[in-house]
């Protein structure tokens, strides 16, 4: 199977690549009998990132966009499987529940060893592979890379953690996936606007994207960002966006973005 046809890559001129691993929809039709019904409306998606951050094109980013759902693999988690957030539930590298618990295989029918790494090798490795390379070519380019993870989720999801989850959250592995200065710049655009509540460094630190590829040492610098459904679009199916506060929440994320292009590091 070609790159081509699990992603889609487009190279920017800045040294910023925007990275959005949980977008993607489709199921393999050799996989599909595997799920329950349920599996099929993609509850657990991240609804409409491209969308929402279709104006990095704009800013000179590249973008990085897979084909397929989470379902089939997580691509924010490592190859090895080890938990993200020990001592929390989590969903593993080939997820086998939903974001409630729930199972999302039939009985008997979730993926073996064999297939877990076929589908490490087929889906996962390319999006690894196409990261790691594009953050190459950014910090030869540039002498820097700037890496911003994005993701959505529901607002409240018992299994996953307690109450409601704060509207943006932003994640530097605890500060060890950025500069310091990086991640404080980040801070005080989120401390100075009042719409929205928010958090750095709480539930969600960043995934394995984020602390594999943020290594501020070698000059590659990665935060995630995890915001709220409710901030954009309807929590409940069919998950349609909210073009009005689609259009209030744009602004905020763009300085985010703006704010990582125009910091540049200390030698």
């Amino acid at each position: 199977m070609s790159d081509a046809a699990v992603l889609t890559l487009q190279r920017g001129s800045t040294p910023l690549l925007v990275s959005l691993p949980h977008v993607g929809t489709a199921l393999p039709g050799d996989q599909r009998w595997r799920y329950v019904g349920r599996a099929f409306d993609l509850e657990d998606t991240d609804w409409h990132l491209e969308a929402l951050y279709g104006f990095v094109r704009d800013l000179g980013a590249s973008l990085l966009v897979p084909r397929y759902s989470r379902y089939l693999i997580d691509l924010n988690r490592p190859s090895g499987n080890a938990p993200m957030y020990p001592g929390a539930n989590n969903t593993e590298l080939c997820p086998t529940r939903f974001f409630s618990g729930d199972a999302l295989y039939r009985e008997g029918a979730a993926p073996d060893a064999a297939e877990i790494e076929r589908r490490t090798a087929h889906y996962w490795q390319p999006y690894h592979d196409a990261l790691a390379g594009e953050l190459g070519r950014l910090r030869q380019a540039h002498g820097h890379a700037l890496l911003f993870d994005a993701h959505s989720i529901r607002s409240v999801l018992p299994w996953l953690f307690t109450g409601k989850l704060p509207d943006l959250n932003l994640g530097s592995a605890g500060g060890a996936s950025c500069a310091p200065g990086l991640r404080d710049a980040l801070a005080t655009v989120l401390a100075a606007q009042g719409a929205y509540t928010h958090v750095v460094d709480g539930r969600f630190k960043g995934g394995y994207i984020t602390r594999h590829y943020g290594r501020p040492a070698d000059r590659v610098h990665a935060v995630q960002l995890e915001m709220c459904w409710s901030c954009y679009m309807d929590e409940a199916p069919p998950f349609v966006v909210d073009a009005a506060r689609a259009a209030r929440l744009q602004p905020r994320l763009r300085q985010l973005l703006d704010t990582l292009l125009q910091w540049r590091p200390h030698d």
